[in-house]
């Protein structure tokens, strides 16, 4: 199976001001602690993080929620100036966006309450996916965080073992993600929306 590439460019490290300048249009990259990655998706990924957009934007427009899916952008966690973050797909509240100062010349969003969703498409790096991104977006306060493991690549003390396909869904507990994962044709459970019918095995297959 082709996997989706995740792999740091060998560079010096960047500021969050380089790297903007230099990747900021590009929606492949995104920078953690001052190292670029290139993200390079694969069909299969691209076609699971489709997938759930369509779902959740049904969800959003059935219920006349002032949100939207983010079609490009970047997420920068305050407390850390190294680091821009590209979600898969993420969830985002419009009343909120009056406070983000970065949003309106370059499509920045700097605080966690403006974000109600966030789903991660796993690929080869999947140690940001499992670890840095769980603290960093708990630390942002994001309610509900996806990690579709559509290809059983996180370690086995995320995943188990045998390592199969798992959607690990985390909500935000007293600042703490709670994680319940979800395989085959178990239904998930999404707080954010309720009414969200379908299996585990419907999400990473992206409905085929």
């Amino acid at each position: 199976m082709t996997i989706a590439i995740d792999q740091p460019i060998q560079q010096k490290p960047l500021s969050f001001d380089d790297f903007i300048a230099r990747y900021g249009d590009d929606n492949r990259y995104e920078l953690i602690d001052g190292e670029v990655f290139d993200l390079e998706p694969v069909g299969l990924h691209e076609e699971v993080a489709a997938f759930i957009t369509t779902k959740v934007c049904v969800q959003i427009d059935n219920s006349s929620l002032p949100w939207f899916v983010l079609q490009r952008g970047l997420l920068r966690p305050s407390n850390t100036a190294m680091t821009a973050f590209r979600p898969d797909v993420a969830v985002i509240n419009r009343d909120e966006l009056i406070n983000e100062l970065l949003w309106s010349d370059q499509s920045i969003l700097t605080l966690g309450s403006s974000i109600k969703f966030v789903a991660e498409v796993v690929s080869s790096n999947w140690q940001n996916d499992y670890a840095r991104k769980v603290e960093d977006y708990a630390a942002l306060g994001i309610p509900e965080y996806w990690i579709a493991d559509y290809a059983g690549l996180g370690g086995t003390r995320h995943i188990g073992k045998p390592k199969q396909p798992t959607l690990s869904i985390c909500v935000l507990v007293d600042g703490e993600y709670e994680i319940q994962q979800f395989r085959g044709g178990q239904a998930i459970v999404s707080p954010t929306f309720p009414a969200l019918k379908l299996t585990a095995e419907q999400v990473l297959t992206a409905g085929c």
